[in-house]
């Protein structure tokens, strides 16, 4: 195949300016179906190949003693592909400055066959077609890089396009995932409704109750002239005090907000000590076995919200057993536990009944407060919740297994203590009874009702009392020098500043006179009140109690007197 058999118009130039070199050359190139293009001269060369051109056929002398940088700069300036093909027709001059002109000539158009004189006519045409058949490879070669930039630009453009769309699904799932975090906070905010009204509910369920006895009981006393009537009636409304004040613990346990004084126990032997007070609490139908290894590790916690803890899961597990059974609390070491809520050593407590169990739609609401299953007056809805409550507040967790018909295991996961239990684990320590006291107290309490209970409980153990019903006038009592043995105040009082804003006041003033703060909101004032070395006598309190307390400020005082 000649190089022009594929239809493009292959063209020749021709540079031969002595004798009849050029036009001889041009004719045969002719003959061969080629397109030639006779040059006079070398600028005449550089403006054909501007025009464009398929190879060029130059004599040597034509190049010698001539200004070639135009040419040189055109070969430089080719793209990439492209390297013309030049065929040089050379002589036998072998002079030095010959030689090394040639060198320099070709070094300089690159791509060049050297033709010596003399030269058959098929060698010069067959030499010709080889550089055409060259130049046909380059211009496949241009097509082939023209073909791969066109498919990059479309890739580029489809990379584009898709981009975009992938742009505009992420934008679309950006907004799905905030419409549905709103709808989701929405959800949680009625749930939250819900659950405050169900709490308040509650709350003024029980506490109607409470106030009904108390209220009603007052009322009776005073038409009530029988002393046994009126112990009886005396008897119901301390009852109702002190359901209130549990019902108050339950609830600061839930919010985790009670305030614990958690302490190294031996679950074995306080548990243990138990036995009595869940026998009372159980019917006869129902038995308590214990499961408890002699290698039990110790926990940290409370001591008294673990008792009712295992107080409330038990009496939900002898209802859950209305024919009666077997209550099994069982306690196990767990090294390594690796739980969300707890990680490292801990022990597993579980309270086991085989009673009617529970369908997992009570199971995802057992620990909301006020939620039960009993009949009205059988069951506040607080047990588990102060369970739940205890065990977050520990530092722990709980965990429920149970079915329908199958029964249920209800586990509280506790940390480890790496601190030795006291030996001493009676049943705590025993009020101080109701005695005789002397000195001036100054009272500061802002609730008129509960400022006339506490001047008259202070007054039947011997103090001498002084009502303030702020800080300010707290402080306005003392500047008068007045006799004063022992402040006694709220914490929480109008006016700007609170009972451990006062007690530090009052040391500044009167560094040797005793405080005694007292709060029924007891998280963050016995914190505070602790770094101050404050006495804190939590609400409600009786009357033996604030005895003892007081008598542990005034003696302190006392003691540091002395020494």
């Amino acid at each position: 195949m000649t190089p022009g058999s594929d239809g493009h118009a292959w063209t020749v130039l021709v540079l031969a300016p002595t004798g009849r070199d050029g036009a001889a050359t041009a004719e045969l190139f002719r003959r061969a179906g080629l397109q030639t293009r006779q040059c006079g001269d070398l600028p005449a060369l550089v403006a054909g190949l501007e025009e464009g051109a398929d190879a060029a056929f130059v004599a040597e002398e034509a190049l010698f003693n001539a200004k070639t940088d135009a040419l040189v700069a055109w070969v430089r300036r080719q793209p990439p592909w492209s390297d013309l093909p030049f065929v040089v027709l050379t002589s036998h001059r072998e002079q030095p400055a010959v030689v090394a002109g040639r060198a320099r000539m070709v070094a300089a158009l690159r791509n060049v066959s050297l033709l010596e004189r003399p030269v058959q006519a098929i060698t010069l045409t067959s030499t010709i077609q080889a550089a055409l058949r060259a130049r046909r490879r380059q211009y496949e070669l241009r097509a082939h890089l023209a073909e791969q930039a066109r498919t990059a630009r479309e890739l580029e453009g489809l990379v584009a396009d898709r981009t975009r769309a992938l742009e505009e699904a992420n934008a679309a799932l950006r907004h799905q995932i905030a419409e549905r975090e709103r709808i989701a906070e929405s959800l949680r905010h009625a749930q939250k409704i819900e659950a405050m009204g169900q709490l308040t509910g509650g709350v003024a369920h029980d506490f109607n109750n409470l106030l009904m006895v108390i209220s009603g009981g007052l009322d009776m006393l005073e038409r009530q002239g029988d002393p046994k009537r009126r112990r009886l009636l005396m008897d119901g409304m301390r009852q109702a005090a002190a359901r209130g004040a549990g019902l108050t613990r339950q609830l600061l346990a839930f919010s985790r907000r009670q305030a614990l004084q958690p302490e190294p126990v031996d679950l074995r032997r306080h548990i243990g000590g138990m036995r009595e007070l869940l026998d009372r609490s159980l019917r006869g139908d129902v038995h308590v076995a214990l499961d408890f290894p002699p290698s039990l590790w110790p926990v940290e916690l409370d001591p008294g919200e673990l008792e009712l803890s295992i107080l409330n899961l038990s009496v939900n597990a002898r209802d859950a057993m209305p024919g009666g059974g077997t209550i099994t609390i069982r306690a196990e070491n767990v090294a390594g536990l690796e739980e969300p809520e707890l990680r490292g050593d801990a022990v597993r407590l579980s309270v086991i009944d085989s009673g009617t169990g529970m369908s997992p739609d009570v199971v995802a609401r057992v620990f909301e407060p006020f939620f039960t299953t009993k009949d009205i007056g059988k069951g506040s809805g607080l047990g588990l919740a102060q369970v739940y409550g205890f065990a977050r507040q520990s530092g722990g967790a709980v965990r429920i297994d149970t079915a329908l018909g199958q029964g249920t295991t209800i586990s509280l996961l506790l940390p480890r203590s790496h601190r030795r239990p006291a030996d001493d684990h009676g049943g705590g320590m025993a009020e101080a009874p109701a005695e005789q006291l002397a000195g001036h107290v100054l009272l500061v309490e802002d609730d008129d009702e509960v400022a006339a209970l506490v001047q008259e409980m202070l007054a039947q153990i011997g103090f001498t009392v002084t009502r303030a019903a702020s800080a300010a006038a707290a402080l306005g009592a003392l500047a008068d020098h007045r006799k004063i043995d022992l402040v006694f105040s709220d914490v929480m009082m109008p006016g700007g500043m609170n009972g451990v804003e006062l007690a530090r006041e009052v040391r500044r003033r009167r560094p040797r006179l005793p405080v005694l703060l007292t709060t029924a909101y007891a998280a963050a004032a016995k914190r505070d009140a602790e770094a101050e070395g404050i006495g804190l006598l939590p609400k409600p309190y009786r009357i033996e109690a604030l005895a003892a307390a007081t008598r542990a400020v005034l003696g302190d005082e006392a003691a540091r007197r002395a020494g």
